[in-house]
């Protein structure tokens, strides 16, 4: 595996790597990788890639405080052992100012799916999603790239930048990996602690519930403040448990048999906010 740190080395590797013809994968993390993330990795190979490579930067521009940016955590070492493991072709590993060099005063908005739910409550943070995917993008040339599902939101941000900005590129999703409770797998799972970790499958729980109980023809609403209210005496703090369109992310009151539908979480346990989401047979 081939790991870069600088824009020009990068150039060459990926240039090497789709020589004739042959396409490039790209998985785009933070690091603290786990199985989740390895899970792109072959997902982008079975979409047609012929290599694969891996970033790892973790992006300032996403964050709305320091102390969250500082306590995000970093295993260098770990993450190449893993990528290493996985089959990755090649690590790249930024230092921030080769992203944002000085200077530099450009960014990337996207409205639509961009609003509500993690834009409410992180304003900003698909500002910084969708700008440093797309210099991701361009820097690698990558044809594919692969992009959890769990993060649902931000998938459809990308998803519509890419369209939006004609970058010729074909973004991936890929199912949610859970543990076997159904946790979400994410890389703050590991600030919970053991009290925190044996309820937080808890909230997958009361959406599969909830999901049921809309399709079985109890009313949305309802449904859904029955849903937070069991949350709450499990000890969570939901920010919203709430059904919206799929693609464009617009709440929904009832269910929408004309396009598909998603069933949206994020609720605090402890010191953890943990996001999940579920789609919604009408």
């Amino acid at each position: 595996m081939q790991i870069c740190r600088d824009l020009s080395s990068l150039r060459a590797a990926c240039a090497a790597l789709r020589a004739g013809g042959r396409r490039l994968g790209l998985v785009p993390t933070m690091g603290a990788l786990h199985d989740g993330h390895l899970s792109l990795l072959a997902a982008a190979r079975a979409a047609g890639a012929d290599a694969v490579a891996a970033s790892i930067f973790v992006n300032p521009l996403q964050f709305n405080a320091g102390d969250d940016l500082a306590r995000y955590p970093r295993d260098e070492e770990g993450d190449l052992a893993k990528l290493r493991d996985a089959g990755c072709d090649l690590a790249w590993l930024p230092p921030v100012d080769a992203m944002y060099p000085p200077r530099n005063c450009s960014t990337i908005e996207v409205a639509g799916p961009s609003r509500g739910f993690e834009g409410d409550a992180r304003p900003g943070h698909f500002r910084g999603v969708a700008t440093v995917c797309a210099k991701l993008f361009l820097q690698t040339g990558a044809d594919i790239a692969a992009f959890g599902e769990k993060d649902w939101q931000q998938l459809q941000v990308v998803t519509r930048m890419a369209r939006d900005l004609d970058i010729p590129i074909r973004i991936q999703p890929v199912p949610t990996m859970r543990e076997a409770d159904g946790l979400a797998m994410s890389s703050r799972n590991r600030f919970l602690d053991a009290s925190e970790r044996a309820v937080a499958p808890f909230l997958f729980q009361v959406m599969r519930d909830a999901a049921v109980a809309m399709a079985g023809g109890a009313l949305v609403p309802a449904a859904l403040a029955a849903g937070r209210a069991r949350l709450v005496t499990a000890g969570f703090a939901p920010d919203y448990l709430a059904l919206a369109s799929a693609e464009g992310l617009e709440p929904l009151d009832a269910l929408d048999r004309a396009r598909p539908m998603r069933l949206l979480a994020a609720a605090r346990l402890g010191t953890v906010r943990l996001l999940d989401n579920i789609p919604v047979a009408a």
